[in-house]
């Protein structure tokens, strides 16, 4: 197992509301980058505010930052988490065949959800961000049900059920804090394309018709890439388009 990542700090509570809560409490005091563990979280949320069903054994974490920067370039700290996860479930299970990545922000199991991502920053001055939470949420022992889930989005999967792999929540955290280290000092010396060529190299449903929808519109179309800004680019009838957030439908 690699080591604790150097000038990370990190804190375990046995019960938290939320770990991204957790965070934006914590952030003006810290000199450093922070990882929040919660072994019980009772609040917990995924995107757009939807409840993020968390039963003991899951894991729920959040890295907290303070890295001064423009938003743009905040957003594309998923891709550095997309990966950092993808990794640590290849430590913990010696397999990489069955995960992949769905944009703009989780992780699938033998095709089904079993990690999401929500960033969430605050504190703007001078048109950078102070802080930025990532939230990580991955079902290690237990999945939602279909009825727990969007209807139309991927069948959540559990670690155990899937891979018969027994984590620990901080066990988990153990692998995956230094593989996010990695990543993060990759984005910081090289730039997003580095990320962006990993993620794309374990992307999910690349070539193939996928639908993209916002709370307006809906997009159908081939998969074709995420450009240089993270946008997802499908290709329709009507030529390319990048969508900059949308939920993903196969």
């Amino acid at each position: 197992m690699a080591e604790w990542p150097e000038g990370y700090g990190k804190r375990v509570l046995a019960e938290v509301d939320s770990t991204n809560a957790e965070a934006a409490r914590i952030a003006p005091e810290l000199t450093g980058p922070e990882w929040i563990l919660g072994l019980r979280q009772t609040k917990g949320r995924g995107r757009r505010g939807r409840p993020w069903s968390d039963p003991t054994g899951n894991f729920a974490g959040t890295l907290v930052m303070r890295p001064a920067e423009t938003p743009d370039r905040i957003a594309l700290r998923s891709f550095v988490a997309s990966l950092a996860l993808y990794d640590a479930f290849v430590a913990a299970t010696g397999q990489s065949t069955p995960f992949s990545l769905k944009w703009p922000n989780d992780v699938l199991l033998n095709g089904g959800k079993v990690a999401g991502i929500l960033l969430e920053s605050a504190g703007f001055v001078g048109g950078q961000v102070s802080h930025i939470a990532i939230g990580i949420g991955v079902n290690l022992r237990h999945a939602p049900t279909s009825e727990q889930v969007e209807p139309g989005a991927v069948a959540p999967k559990s670690l155990l059920s899937e891979t018969g792999a027994e984590v620990t929540p901080e066990e988990f955290l153990n692998l995956l804090a230094p593989a996010y280290a990695h990543y993060e000092a990759q984005f910081r010396s090289y730039g997003f394309e580095p990320i962006r060529t990993a993620w794309l190299g374990r992307a999910a449903r690349i070539g193939e018709t996928i639908t993209a929808r916002t709370s307006r519109d809906e997009t159908v179309g081939v998969f074709e890439t995420v450009d240089s800004t993270g946008n997802l680019v499908l290709k329709t009838a009507q030529g390319s388009v990048a969508i900059p957030a949308a939920e993903v439908f196969f």
